[in-house]
């Protein structure tokens, strides 16, 4: 019988920062900049200059602590990892291995075989290196250290997840959570959110772990369960021809759907940690501590519970919007204006929804303002526009965030509730379709859904179809 093996993962998830300035110098974060841009003494690690600590770094580790159940180290400091790499200009980088802020958490994932719970090893604080870029035209490789110094939290889980499916379901909760606290977008395709993956194969029932390779270069979801199924296939074969699997760090390539190796892992012991001798320790107060737990924004499990309560939504729509910070924000704020839950609701999960489809973006680079969708809403409502015009002018705040009243105004879109106009179009209609009155009458009711077309189009589309579809029963008697 064919042996049985078991995938054991545990992920390194790193996390850049929302924060203005780096995390111990005053040089700009802002992604995109031309090379080198954003730097100065400290972090190019010229010799004589002296780090300091950026404190809203420390205050966005310890939100992310607390909403993934961690136990903060209210005494921590900073160590010097040593390796000497042409990105990092210190030759070490500044991080925690000894005493790191938070430790011991954990969090839930919906999985297909129920609620898993993931436990949290440890978070701490760290500065990014520099980017190597390789030039292939000249064969030669280029330093940007404009993410030099940049903050990053190291999210470090205990090896509890089991499969693919496992590690996406714990990477989009960590996801959801730091970007509903605002302590960073989590754009892996910009590197604000990388993953390294270490994983092993053991057989079935078997006490001891496998020998661990941890994967590196994983910039989408989709990049890493490829990478989990080809590693895991990898060593299978390996250990199912009798030959070792080596302890090391591999890259993947997603185009090829191949890993090779990069270097052998090292351990703790060859980076000679030590305590980093220009930075004093953190002491977290409890006061500190108590303020940073008083601002903690309701994350989507409590917003999901709240939804249920105070608004009328089925369970799927609340499901959508609450998956993204910035569509459960639009929908609260335009329902507090416009008091309609179901509408805004409709309108989110349709064309919203649809044009963002359209157009290949996310969720959060919705930019149009909830007064307008609450004005649109509003208008829809009271009959100054009908649903197909609405539908056209949504279309152009999601687009250009346009005022919908002065739009449907310049562009004359109005619903035409002039009764004597609509009865002129009405006894034109009837007396351009005599074959359509004559099988209306003869009992097809089909004919007078083509003759209210035919009003609607004569009217520009800006009638009422009720009101057409009134006038013309009572015109046709």
């Amino acid at each position: 019988m064919a042996k049985q093996y078991e995938t054991v993962i545990g992920l390194e998830v790193h996390v850049e920062l929302a924060t203005k300035t780096k995390i111990f110098c005053g040089c700009s974060t802002a992604f995109g900049a031309a090379p080198n841009a954003h730097t100065c003494p400290v972090c190019t690690g010229m010799p004589g200059s002296l780090p300091v600590l950026n404190k809203q770094v420390v205050e966005y580790a310890m939100a992310v602590g607390l909403a993934t159940n961690c136990q903060i180290n209210q005494f921590c400091k900073f160590d010097r990892k040593n390796y000497f790499y042409p990105d990092n200009p210190q030759n070490y980088q500044i991080s925690q291995l000894y005493l790191p802020i938070c430790h011991d958490g954990y969090v839930e994932v919906d999985t297909a075989a129920g609620t898993r719970k993931i436990r949290i090893h440890e978070i701490h604080m760290e500065e990014d290196a520099g980017k190597l870029v390789h030039d292939e035209w000249e064969d030669c490789s280029l330093v940007d250290y404009n993410r030099s110094g940049v903050p990053l939290i190291e999210i470090v889980s205990e090896p509890d997840m089991r499969s693919a499916e496992e590690v996406i379901g714990y990477l989009e909760k960590l996801r959801l959570i730091i970007q509903y606290l605002g302590a960073s977008d989590c754009k892996l395709q910009e590197g604000s959110m990388r993953a390294d993956v270490n994983l092993s194969v053991r057989e079935l029932g078997a006490e001891k772990f496998g020998t661990r390779t941890e994967m590196k270069n994983l910039n989408s979801f989709k990049a890493i369960a490829r990478a989990i199924d080809g590693e895991r296939e990898r060593q299978i074969e390996l250990l199912e021809e009798g030959k070792p699997v080596i302890q090391e760090t591999r890259r993947w390539d997603d185009n090829k759907e191949y890993s090779y190796p990069m270097r052998s892992k090292e351990d703790a012991h060859d980076y000679r940690y030590f305590p980093d001798p220009d930075l004093v320790p953190i002491l977290i107060s409890d006061e500190w501590l108590q303020a940073v737990k008083d601002r903690q924004p309701e994350l989507r499990t409590e917003k999901l519970a709240r939804y249920k309560k105070e608004f009328d939504i089925p369970e799927y729509d609340a499901g959508i919007i609450t998956e993204y910070k910035r569509m459960a924000d639009i929908f609260e704020e335009t329902t507090a204006l416009c008091g309609r839950p179901k509408k805004v609701s409709n309108w989110l999960m349709g064309e919203t929804l649809r044009l963002l489809k359209e157009e290949n973006r996310e969720p959060d680079t919705l930019d149009f303002s909830p007064a307008h969708l609450a004005k649109l809403i509003e208008m829809t409502e009271a009959g100054t526009i009908n649903q197909t015009v609405a539908k056209e002018v949504f279309e152009q705040i999601f687009r250009e965030d346009v005022d919908p009243e002065t739009y449907v105004e310049e562009h004359g879109l109005k619903t035409v509730n002039d009764e004597g106009e609509l009865r002129t179009i009405v006894e034109g209609v009837i007396a351009a379709n005599p074959q359509s009155v004559a099988d209306y009458k003869g009992g097809k009711q089909k004919a007078l859904g083509f003759l209210v077309g035919q009003t609607m189009k004569a009217m520009k589309g800006k009638a009422n179809p009720a009101a057409v579809n009134q006038m013309l029963k009572e015109l046709l008697g």
